[in-house]
Parts: structure tokens; C-alpha cells; sequence
């Protein structure tokens, strides 16, 4: 709508004498006429006052325009405001507990910035797939700005547990001649004309670092070329590790065990209104307390053969049926009710967006009541020296109410550098911590091998050529001492704490097999 210089100059008169905040400082402005920059969230236009839910990055507040209290061309921009159009708002600060935020701003002033057009995402129901798509617009949504918000948090909580007990941050190269993991998971790439690699760890490099500092860490992102949809993987993730000079493997699972408890506690304590938007049961959480539950991994198959592994995906089946049959007549019933003729718009709108909720939880649903009788199968069958499976995590950590660590892995099915057990050769000193109700494995870590003579034993084992790994082996030639170190995946721990079934949701990007877009 064009203005006249008139209105211009009573506009910028308003804004001169209030005071742009954000929404979440309005705590500090009860009382006061402040200004929102931000975008229109949702609105309800009546014929004498119009509510605005104003969003601004900090969170939501809603500003109420009443017609008699404002300049007629103030009621008109807030009609004619459309979802995600950008705005100014200038209003009194209200307490108000029933308002969304618990404040309100009764509007003096509004200056539309930008009007959007059609803005795609409407706040009805859409599906996972039609969101991914617009990932860059669906990031200003609730759900994913909680969760951005708590991975903040996470990431945050990371670098002051490290920064604040004597680490020292060293960022290791993202390009690498060799293997950190294994190797058919490498994304290789053209550099210069030479075959190099992306990063799948940066452990190798910190030991060096280890040996010059004594406690280091890198965080940054890793890739892993694994060719999986399952709802746990990812081709690039962002990892934070530590490695400790002087450390056995106890004194690293007390790190670990400390630094998850830490994070934990921090989202608990700062997103606890967070968690509940997202259907978390802060319950959960509050039940995090150490010491955590210990395994080896010998006695973790021994759960995979006993009875409660089996009754755990018996009675899933049972319950994951039922629920399929309550879907497969709400669906057609919910259909009905939203075609019958006089269903006022609202109601369509709403039975839409159940059906298409419950719709994808069905399929969801399907799967999974299709692939319990083979993790029944895994489990029951499954064979000493293998790794654990991602359905085989699932189960211990189901059937624990805490982070479980399982240590002293069959050393064949584990990576070269990991500490032989000087009272089993068959075994490993590593340890997986697994998160509990079924997300798994949250952090990998271990005794690093400190002997030269057995790290060359077991490269050879494993077919490794040594000319790369000369810097490496120098480590155990020049000043070698017990150490170790883990690494810890951001998403993962995200997707475990705020109580997401998948990780994609986890990163403001995600980049899985065949997604690359946005």
C-alpha cells in the first residue's frame, strides 16, 4: 500500500521513540512500546481486531491490532498481511501467561517489509517428503527451530565441557590419504590429479596432537559413503573427538560417561519447554544418572539369545499390529468425515492433516512389523565375533532406562588401532555407549594400541600397507604412552534426546543417500 510522505513521517516518528528488541528480551520491556522485526507466523483477522503471531529467530509473540485504537492504514497492513511476509511491529508490552510466550504487544504501529506470495508451507499438515523439499523454508517452523535450538545448545555444551576441563581444540584435515574407519565407506576424491579421500574420523591425527598437548579434541564434519536409508545414518555428520594422553580404558569411559551426562542435563535444564513441543517425555531424560550400565560385549549377546530380547519383539509386534488396525478404519473414516457435504473449512482442513499424519505412520508401522521377524532371527542367531547390528543396539538399549556402555569387543570385527586385551587376544579395550529406548550407539571409543610391534601385527592382519601410516607408527616410536579417546555424534544425540525416530531432522541440511537437495 503506498503512503504519503505524511505517513512515512509519523511511521519513523513511532520508531524513534520505541526500541527494536527481540522477542525473547520482552521480559525486559513489560510496560514499554518496543519494536519486533520479524515475519508473520499466522493470523486471525476479525472485523474489529486482528491477531498476529509475529516470529523473529528468538521465538513467538502474538500482537493484537484493534481497529478503533490504530490509524485506519495500520488495521488494513495487518488484513492484508500474508504468512512470512517480513514486518516491523511497534506495540506496549503486555504479561500475559495465556499468550503464546507468555507476552503480548497491543500493536500501535505496523510496517509491512516484504509481502510473500503463496508461501508453500502452510500450517496445516504436510508430508516428511514434501518438507524435505523445502527444507530451507521449513527451518522457520516450530519443529525444526526447537530443534535447531537444542542442537545449539548440544553444540555448545560440547565445546565448554572440553574448554572448560583442559582440552585443547586442534581441527584435523577433512582431506586424507587413508583410512581412519573402514575403507568401504570412503568417499574418494580428485586432488590434484592424486587420489585422496573425505575424512571419516580425525582420531589419527589427534593422537599426534595427544602426544604434543596431553587432552586435544577436533570437532567438525565427517563422511561416511555407506549405502543406507535406515532412519540412523547419515553421509555427512558432525562429529566432536577427544583424545587423552595417559588414559586407560576406564579413565575414557569416565570422560564419556561425564560429558553425556553433561550435555544432557544443560538440554534439560534449558529446553524443557522444547522437548515437550517436540512430544519428548522429559521423563526420560530425568532418568539419565551415573554411574551408566556396564556390558561386555559377551554378555550383550547373551541378551541377544535370552528370553528378553525375544518377549521385547514379540510384544512390539503385537502392539505395532493393533495400532496398524486402528489406523487402517480411522483413515477411511477421517475421509469420509472430511468429504461429507456442510464440513465447515476448518474441519477439512484439520481431518486432512490427520490423514495424512496417520497415513505416513502407518507405512511406518508396516515396515517395521515387516522387519521384527528377521531382527528376531539376528538376534537368536547371532554369532560371537560379529559387530553389533543396528537392530541388536536397538534391543539392549531398549531394555536398559540409561546409557549402557558395552566394552571388549572381538577384535576382528574392530578397527586396527584399538588396544589388544592383554588378558584375551581374542578381545579388544573399546566400548560402544548406547543410548537407551532403542537408539543405540551414540559414541565409539577405546584404548588406543601403544606397542609398535603389535599395531604392525595387526595391520598386517588386516592387509594394511604401512608406507601411509609411517607418521602414524612414529607415535609408537618416539615417546609412546597409554592413551585413548572416542568420538561422539552430534545428530545422533540429538535425535536420542529430543526423541526423534529420525536423524535427517537432526541437521539443518541432512545429507543422506540420494538427497542432495536443497
Amino acid at each position: 500500500m503506498k503512503r504519503s510522505w505524511i505517513e512515512c513521517y509519523q511511521i519513523d516518528m513511532v520508531d524513534m521513540m520505541s526500541t527494536t528488541v527481540t522477542i525473547s528480551k520482552l521480559n525486559e520491556h513489560v510496560g514499554e512500546t518496543v519494536t519486533l522485526a520479524g515475519w508473520l507466523y499466522n493470523s486471525r483477522i476479525g472485523s474489529k481486531v486482528a491477531f498476529l503471531i509475529v516470529r523473529d529467530g528468538t521465538g513467538l509473540c502474538q500482537g493484537v491490532v484493534t481497529k478503533e485504537e490504530v490509524e485506519p492504514e495500520v488495521f488494513a497492513d495487518a488484513v492484508h498481511l500474508t504468512q512470512e511476509s517480513s514486518v516491523r511491529v511497534t506495540g506496549l508490552v503486555h504479561a500475559d501467561e495465556r499468550a503464546v510466550g507468555g507476552y503480548e504487544l497491543h500493536v500501535t504501529g505496523l510496517e509491512p517489509v516484504h509481502s510473500a506470495v503463496e508461501y508453500p508451507i502452510t500450517l496445516k499438515a504436510h508430508g516428511h517428503d514434501f518438507l524435505f523439499k523445502h527444507r530451507h523454508l521449513w527451518l522457520r517452523s516450530r519443529r525444526p527451530t526447537a530443534i535447531m535450538k537444542i542442537r545449539h545448545t548440544v553444540i555448545d555444551a560440547v565445546r565448554r565441557f572440553f574448554n572448560d576441563n583442559g582440552f585443547v581444540l586442534v581441527d584435523t584435515p577433512i582431506f586424507a590419504p587413508s583410512a581412519g574407519e573402514g575403507a568401504q565407506t570412503l568417499f574418494s576424491v580428485d586432488y590434484f590429479g592424486e587420489p585422496m579421500y573425505l575424512a571419516q574420523t580425525g582420531q589419527l591425527y589427534l593422537e599426534s596432537a595427544a602426544m604434543a598437548y596431553g587432552k586435544v579434541y577436533c570437532f567438525g564434519p565427517t563422511f561416511r559413503a555407506e549405502k543406507s536409508k535406515t532412519r540412523r545414518h547419515l553421509t555427512e555428520f558432525w562429529m566432536v573427538e577427544p583424545e587423552i594422553a595417559y588414559a586407560d580404558l576406564d579413565d575414557v569411559m569416565a570422560v564419556a560417561e561425564d560429558f553425556v551426562y553433561t550435555i544432557a542435563q544443560r538440554v534439560l535444564a534449558e529446553h524443557r519447554a522444547d522437548l515437550e513441543f517436540l512430544g519428548q517425555d522429559v521423563a526420560v531424560l530425568e532418568r539419565i544418572r551415573k554411574p551408566f550400565y556396564r556390558l561386555t560385549y559377551s554378555q550383550a549377546v547373551d541378551i541377544l539369545h535370552g528370553p528378553q530380547a525375544r518377549e521385547l519383539l514379540e510384544k512390539d509386534l503385537a502392539e505395532k499390529n493393533a495400532r496398524i488396525e486402528e489406523l487402517k478404519q480411522s483413515i477411511p473414516a477421517k475421509e469420509q468425515e472430511r468429504d461429507r457435504p456442510g464440513v465447515k473449512k476448518y474441519r477439512q482442513e484439520q481431518l486432512a492433516a490427520e490423514v495424512i499424519t496417520e497415513r505416513e505412520e502407518l507405512a511406518d508401522l508396516q515396515e517395521q512389523v515387516k522387519n521384527i521377524p528377521t531382527h528376531m532371527e539376528l538376534a537368536a542367531g547371532f554369532e560371537w565375533g560379529k559387530d553389533l547390528g543396528g537392530s541388536d543396539e536397538t534391543i539392549i538399549s531398549r531394555l536398559h532406562d540409561r546409557p549402557v556402555f558395552v566394552t571388549h569387543y572381538p577384535r576382528g570385527c574392530k578397527a586396527f588401532y584399538m588396544k589388544q586385551d592383554p588378558h584375551d587376544s581374542r578381545l579388544v579395550k573399546n566400548f560402544d555407549l548406547l543410548a537407551p529406548d532403542g537408539y543405540g550407539e551414540i559414541i565409539g571409543g577405546s584404548q588406543r594400541e601403544d606397542d609398535l610391534d603389535v599395531l604392525l601385527e595387526r595391520m598386517a592382519e588386516e592387509g594394511l600397507a604401512t608406507e601411509p601410516y609411517e607418521w602414524y607408527l612414529d607415535l609408537r616410536r618416539y615417546g609412546s604412552v597409554p592413551h585413548g579417546g572416542f568420538g561422539l555424534g552430534i545428530e545422533r544425540t540429538v535425535a536420542w534426546l529430543c526423541g526423534l525416530r529420525h536423524i535427517r531432522e537432526t541437521i539443518a541440511y541432512p545429507r543422506l543417500m540420494g538427497k542432495v537437495y536443497p
